[in-house]
């Protein structure tokens, strides 16, 4: 694959030394020629000197044969503009954006462009490693109203299945880790001590669902 990437800061330079190492070709384009220094010497891509969202310096980079393109500057305009420069004009399908302001990001993964929100990732990953485990959940989407978390669950849903746990919780079971082992549930599947129960739910149904893992099936309910 050729992958162009604009901006060769610390992400910009990890990135392509990361992609040459798996044998892809990289073209890597900064405005300033003496970033290109923290490639190093063994670094075989192209070194591309000018501003990332001008069609003559993508053209240099290959832009046109390119199979992905990263936008990792440390400016926001800069990386959405070239972003979608990739994209709308060169017609590049594999499209990524760094961008630091959180609300900004959401607006451009909602225009189609997938980013990575620095400052939120970042937030995630300390507050995963400040709070006990379960208490974060492992991912979100940059709107913030879905979210991945591993939950715990109440020892007295053991032995039901977990398509009845979906149903009381209104959360979407995505996998269980099961004596180290990752399984997709299915219709037959029932929770088996020691499961560890990692779901997909809407942020605002987080606390009904909580509630309803963490009390078990309740009298009454369809859960038998």
């Amino acid at each position: 694959m050729h992958i162009v990437i604009m901006g060769c800061g610390r992400v910009g330079s990890t990135l392509a030394l990361a992609l040459e190492a798996k044998g892809h070709d990289v073209a890597v384009v900064d405005q300033e020629a003496d970033a290109f220094r923290r490639l190093g010497s063994s670094f075989s891509g192209r070194r591309v000197t000018g501003i990332g969202f001008d069609q003559e310096t993508l053209l240099e980079a290959g832009i046109e044969q390119a199979d992905g393109f990263a936008a990792v500057s440390s400016g926001d305009n800069s990386n959405i503009i070239s972003a979608r420069l990739a994209r709308e004009q060169f017609g590049v399908d594999n499209v990524v954006a760094r961008i630091y302001d959180p609300a900004r990001a959401e607006v451009y993964e909602r225009l189609g462009i997938p980013t990575v929100a620095t400052v939120s990732w970042t937030a995630d990953q300390i507050l995963r490693k400040l709070l006990p485990p379960g208490s974060e959940p492992l991912w979100r989407d940059p709107s913030g109203h879905v979210a991945l978390a591993r939950v715990s669950v109440n020892a007295a849903w053991i032995g039901h299945p977990t398509a009845k746990l979906e149903s009381a919780s209104g959360a979407r079971i995505a996998f269980l880790t099961r004596l180290g082992e990752g399984i997709l549930p299915n219709g037959e599947t029932v929770l088996q001590e020691g499961d560890l129960v990692h779901v997909v739910l809407r942020e605002d149904a987080a606390a009904k669902a909580e509630a309803v893992f963490g009390a078990g099936p309740t009298a009454g309910s369809d859960v038998r």
